[in-house]
């Protein structure tokens, strides 16, 4: 190789280290102004504060979501409550990716994980990991308060879309609207998949 194409090499060599740096440094600008612009935000709520919804499915009732991308720029956690009437249940069903805590504030319920089946009162928990099937029933005479944690967004997308605010017409949704949704929250529940489509 001769000193001109050794120096053409070298120069080639020079501007594609320096494009490369530019643009890591770019990207890690990108990324870091992305961050900051999605930092979440701290929150002190109350019992009763945080974005209340009406299920539209009967019997009707309410959740409160407090943590979440939507709510306070979580991209880690989904944190909200729900009270539950006797006969009322979390049919059966499977998250996708996202590993689940049931906290139970008040009263007992009936729960099915994977295998196991049992009876929980205050101050029991369930950690239901992501693929596992769950169902979740008030067998009770008295409501039953549960705090409920996700590992990750996705879940809260399809309590949203199953869901409307409080001054909005509960309009209940078609088979294939509760299958988008499910797809949507990315989750299974065993009675979309078992029903034929219409």
């Amino acid at each position: 190789m001769n000193s001109n194409s050794a120096r053409t090499a070298f120069a080639t060599i020079g501007v594609i280290l320096v494009a490369v740096f530019v643009f890591q440094t770019r990207s890690a600008q990108s990324s870091s102004a992305t961050t900051s612009q999605t930092a979440p935000k701290p929150l002190l709520l109350e019992k009763n504060e945080g974005e209340r919804r009406i299920w539209r499915e009967p019997p009707p009732g309410d959740f409160m979501l407090k943590v979440g991308p939507k709510n306070n720029g979580s991209q880690h956690l989904v944190m909200g409550t729900e009270d539950m009437a006797p006969g009322d249940e979390f049919p059966t069903h499977k998250h996708l990716g996202q590993d689940e805590i049931l906290y139970i504030e008040k009263g007992t319920v009936h729960v099915h994980l994977g295998d196991q089946e049992r009876d929980l009162h205050a101050g029991g928990m369930v950690f239901i990991p992501a693929y596992t099937l769950v169902s979740v029933k008030n067998a009770g005479t008295q409501t039953v308060s549960v705090v409920f944690i996700f590992s990750a967004p996705g879940f809260e997308n399809y309590m949203r879309c199953d869901s409307v605010l409080p001054n909005e017409k509960v309009i209940p949704l078609s088979l294939e609207e509760q299958r988008g949704c499910a797809h949507e929250g990315h989750v299974i529940y065993q009675d979309l998949e078992e029903n034929p489509k219409k």
